[in-house]
């Protein structure tokens, strides 16, 4: 596929991840950041609506559908290129069949480069979803709540580099985790085709497939997000320790299982946003593939 056909299946991908899981992903950033304010998903949830209303469910939406966007835009178009460069490593022809194995060391690959368009739109959208929950820890006194005054803050506290705080955890999430993504979805559709075609699959599978994936993701990598929406959200209150520090700090104070703070909305997620976005991404690339063979 083309660059600008991969972008285009990778913005309706994108779209249809935040549009199913934003809810589920503002409950894990504040779960992940302020644990003890809450029991569980539903306390979470409940208080929300009580506090801020519906839509605080959506707040950094538009900077999670840019992320989104930009992050499956990089990510299936180096996966492509990243294909390659594990065929000739691996010394075969350009068009063979990888392995499911291969194509996992290829999206880990491809989600190196997409972590760099990642962590400063994930950043703005973690303060966002974190906002209220540190004004009513003390730990600011007045927040911001719209993206550009998130973005201007960041400009003026800290200057163009303050969008990557937290770009090392990011990049140890991405790259091990896009390992587990991929080889978790092509191993699910490798046992749902059963000898057959992949490219044969239908809307079922597919979902299935995608959700299994996302969900070998955050299982594999959720300690290291957890880290990481720390470092990103209390890094408003002042210089924040990077990711060692942080991971010590957590475990010391307040034990290993709160690296698994808001697990639960994160698996509901995983599933409901990423069987979307390759259920959206498989389809709108088989359509433009036809529309392509008939010119």
């Amino acid at each position: 596929l083309s660059a600008t056909l991969l972008t285009s299946t990778a913005c309706l991908g994108g779209t249809a991840c935040v549009v199913t899981g934003q809810p589920f992903d503002t409950a894990k950033v504040k779960m992940q950041t302020f644990p003890d304010m809450y029991k569980g998903i539903v306390d979470c949830f409940v208080k929300t609506y009580k506090q801020v209303g519906f839509r605080g469910f959506y707040k950094g939406t538009t900077p999670a559908l840019v992320a989104n966007i930009a992050e499956n835009s990089v990510l299936f178009m180096c996966y492509g290129f990243c294909q390659q460069i594990v065929r000739r490593i691996v010394g075969v022809d350009r068009k063979t069949k990888l392995s499911d194995l291969q194509n996992a060391a290829a999206g880990s690959f491809a989600s190196a480069f997409a972590t760099l368009v990642l962590c400063p739109t994930e950043l703005v959208k973690c303060r966002l979803q974190a906002m209220h929950e540190m004004q009513l820890s003390g730990k600011i006194i007045q927040g911001h709540n719209t993206v550009w005054s998130v973005v201007k803050g960041v400009i003026q506290k800290d200057g163009p580099l303050g969008f990557y705080r937290g770009l090392s955890s990011t990049l140890l999430r991405e790259v091990p985790g896009y390992f587990f993504f991929f080889g978790g979805y092509e191993l699910s559709r490798t046992f749902f085709a059963s000898g057959r075609s992949k490219d044969e699959l239908g809307p079922i599978p597919l979902l299935l497939s995608g959700g299994f994936g996302g969900s070998c993701l955050w299982i594999a990598v959720y300690p290291v997000d957890c880290v990481k929406s720390r470092i990103q959200v209390l890094s408003m209150a002042g210089k924040q320790t990077g990711f060692m520090g942080t991971f010590v700090t957590v475990v010391r104070t307040e034990g290993v299982l709160a690296l698994y703070s808001g697990l639960k909305p994160t698996m509901i997620r995983a599933f409901l946003a990423n069987g979307a976005l390759f259920l959206a991404y498989e389809y709108s690339r088989k359509l433009m593939m036809k529309q392509i063979d008939s010119y």
